[in-house]
């Protein structure tokens, strides 16, 4: 294994880490920063297994809370109410995202234009929202009624779109609907469980006969990097995001789709194309490549080889006729 390879593994592996649950979108930015490297996965193995340390992250991180609720759930109404919540916020994500999967895969995620423009939309969309004077009627995520749950739900399907961001959408759609900056981050923090779990499992479950222990070192070095970059990330989130509100990431995020649409412009068409060859990260919601586009490949491999066969053997005939 070259140098090279493990240094974008662990380039890419703080990129998932860093980005996951913040506003900004780690689909554009994993897209976009394996699209600068150069870096090839031969399968979703990579970008699978790297997007599973993040989660593990979190959940290190609010390890004790959710043991606490598990132990609360079966005498508590407060905690069954909160958890039906979540429930309730994780399914019109989820349901759009395994029926309209296909077109997500193939046609969104193709298009650098789209994502570009998606971040650049969604961090003027947070600079709003951060200088508006919102009436906050919910501080307290245990608290959330579950038409407020449901409303950050369907904001988590504008995730759907890539560049858009989960976390953003959903932090977006909690401020709109009356909560605070900081439970809003947290209550996407807690939503984020369920669905990159639920994502998780669809995509391995599709891309699992791509995968193989080939590359086990550069996934490990990912998966590693991403654990310790979301740790950090996610401890120090909420606290920041109390004192400074969300503008920082709106202006990187203005910054980056700007980059991207310039790079996009004077590339031409192969930088969509590229790109989307490059990464191959299969998410439910914020990116997928199925394994159609081996089979594609495989047929078209197949099918040359059956031509050059014809070809011989016409040769060999007309040969023989001379």
């Amino acid at each position: 294994m070259d140098l090279k390879t493990i240094l974008d593994a662990v380039v890419l592996g703080i990129v998932e880490g860093a980005t996951e649950f913040v506003p900004v979108s780690s689909t554009a930015h994993l897209l976009l920063a394996a699209r600068l490297l150069g870096f090839h996965s031969a399968s979703g193995a990579f970008e699978v297994l790297i997007q599973l340390g993040a989660i593990l992250a979190l959940v290190s991180v609010y390890a004790a809370r959710l043991w606490q609720l598990v132990t609360d759930l079966p005498r508590d109404r407060r905690t069954r109410r909160f958890a039906l919540g979540v429930i309730v916020a994780f399914l019109p994500a989820a349901i759009l995202g395994v029926l309209f999967h296909q077109v997500i895969t193939e046609v969104f995620f193709r298009s650098i234009t789209l994502i570009c423009v998606a971040l650049i939309v969604g961090g003027i969309a947070l600079l709003i929202l951060d200088r508006m004077t919102l009436t906050a009627r919910c501080s307290n995520i245990m608290d959330f009624p579950l038409r407020l749950t449901l409303g950050i739900g369907l904001f988590q399907c504008l995730a759907l779109i890539p560049g858009v961001s989960r976390s953003g959408a959903t932090i977006a759609g909690a401020l709109i609907l009356g909560t605070d900056k900081r439970s809003a981050a947290e209550y996407s923090f807690f939503l984020a469980m369920p669905t990159m779990a639920g994502a998780f499992a669809y995509d391995l479950y599709k891309n699992i006969d791509s995968i193989n222990g080939g590359a086990a070192l550069v996934i490990a070095v990912g998966f590693v990097v991403s654990f310790l970059a979301a740790l950090v990330v996610v401890r120090g989130f909420l606290d920041f995001v109390g004192r400074h509100g969300f503008a920082l990431f709106a202006w990187w995020r203005i910054a980056v789709g700007a980059a991207g649409l310039a790079a996009a412009f004077f590339f031409g068409g192969q930088t969509s194309e590229t790109a989307y060859a490059s990464l191959g990260r299969p998410v439910a919601i914020e990116l997928a490549v199925g394994p159609e586009a081996i089979e594609v490949g495989r047929q078209d491999r197949l099918e040359a080889g059956r031509l050059d066969a014809d070809a011989g053997k016409g040769a060999a005939l007309g040969d023989r006729h001379l």
